[in-house]
């Protein structure tokens, strides 16, 4: 009764956010919570411990915009009034410490004028530290907040930073945070080693269902996680700070914790949920999801058709737990809103398969088939793995989309099984 209960709560919202015009609150946008947040994050913890595990030691600080406690206040600002803490260096990830860089940019290090610290970009010449950004600190403090997808690059800025302090024999303190679709969903094709890269860093489905703070245990202690030698795997100093109040079940919602943009294209919780549902399926072709509107991932056009035909054309395929709605965005663009009417049941990335297969139907041409070289081998980097690229491009609209998703359900729960001993939360 308690899980149909809140399935009819999620589908009622997401149709009176529709009768108003306004979906940027559908499933998993949360703004400010009336009363305190239910859960302390990482950064909270470790205020109520004194700041007691960086004494002594000169820190820096890998984050972005996102690293806030539960009250809105900046990481930088938390450790830099914290008495007996000395941060010394700030480390920023993709789109750069404030956040403001765009996606796939280079970012260059500089001073920062808010503070006089050096700021060391890990999306620029060097993606990993190298031994002379370390030189002056004694432990990198990491707090970033990720969206639960492999793909999200700040869990492949985390390892590669884990992987640069245990061979400078650094101290690495992960403070942890929410997974915003939970720790329960686990959904997606695991991903090839062959094509690891930095939208892809380690063997986990698409959505993997783990916090921040677990991926950096699970690399620890698992062998091929880490590019490493196992010596200085096993040596390593790692140090998880966990959460309190934070449990599998909840979604961002249940968090009582207000969204703070991740990056330029992530400016909701609900894009968040987005990301993993529509990212893959607008890589290649002439669907798009919405990015440079107020519906970030939950908006697909197709060029040349109507909103309405695309969502006939989706809702036909029957995809569990999603329905589509007509609607227009900021911009006075048609398109279709894509709803989550009963999560416990949703796999997330399934809807991108069958945006590909319905890509092929609607273009002229196999956009598969037809794809460059360099096009091909990014989207198998994202996707983690050849075997749908050899289905899509070969047998385009005929490809079978069921017998993926089954195969990968399958490797998804074997995922979950093994990774379990490294939760933090049960």
């Amino acid at each position: 009764m308690a899980r149909f209960l809140r399935n009819f709560l999620f589908f009622c919202m997401a149709v009176a956010l529709c009768a108003f015009g306004s979906f940027a609150a559908a499933v998993g946008n949360h703004s400010a919570s009336a009363g305190s947040p239910k859960v302390l994050l990482g950064i909270d913890v470790l205020e109520k411990l004194g700041f007691e595990p960086l004494f002594g030691k000169r820190i820096g600080l890998l984050t972005n915009p996102a690293g806030v406690n539960s009250r809105g206040i900046s990481t930088v600002d938390v450790l830099r009034r914290a008495r007996g803490v000395t941060l010394v260096a700030m480390f920023g990830p993709e789109h750069g410490i404030y956040g403001n860089e765009k996606a796939e940019v280079p970012v260059l290090d500089k001073i920062d004028s808010r503070t006089g610290l050096p700021v060391f970009s890990l999306y620029g010449k060097y993606r990993k530290p190298t031994a002379q950004m370390l030189g002056k600190i004694d432990a990198l403090v990491i707090d970033l907040q990720d969206v639960g997808a492999r793909s999200y690059t700040y869990a492949s800025c985390m390892l590669l930073a884990m992987e640069a302090c245990f061979e400078a024999g650094k101290e690495v303190v992960v403070l942890d945070r929410p997974n915003p679709l939970g720790g329960l969903k686990v959904d997606g094709p695991m991903l090839d080693m062959e094509f690891k890269s930095y939208v892809g860093m380690f063997p986990a489905p698409y959505v993997h269902g783990l916090t921040m703070g677990e991926i950096a245990s699970m690399a620890k202690g698992t062998q091929g996680w880490l590019g490493v030698s196992e010596k200085t795997r096993r040596r390593g100093n790692l140090r998880i700070i966990k959460m309190s109040g934070w449990r599998r079940n909840m979604l961002w919602a249940d968090t009582g914790l207000r969204w703070v943009p991740t990056s330029p294209a992530i400016p909701t919780s609900a894009a968040a949920f987005g990301y993993s549902m529509t990212g893959l399926g607008a890589q290649l072709g002439d669907f798009r999801h919405g990015y440079g509107s107020n519906y970030p991932f939950r908006f697909l056009t197709f060029k040349g058709k109507s909103a309405r035909e695309i969502c006939a054309r989706l809702k036909a395929f029957g995809i569990r737990g999603l329905d589509f709605k007509v609607v227009k965005n900021n911009l006075g663009q048609e398109g279709v809103y894509v709803l989550v009417a009963d999560f416990d049941s949703l796999r997330p990335t399934e809807l991108s398969f069958y945006m590909m297969k319905l890509a092929c139907e609607l273009s002229r041409g196999n956009p598969f088939l037809s794809a460059k070289n360099s096009a091909q081998l990014l989207y198998n980097k994202h996707v983690g793995s050849k075997d749908w690229w050899n289905e899509i491009s070969s047998k385009g609209a005929r490809a079978n989309v069921g017998k993926f998703v089954e195969k990968w359900s399958a490797e998804a729960k074997k995922f979950q099984e093994k990774s379990r001993k490294f939760w933090l939360y049960k």
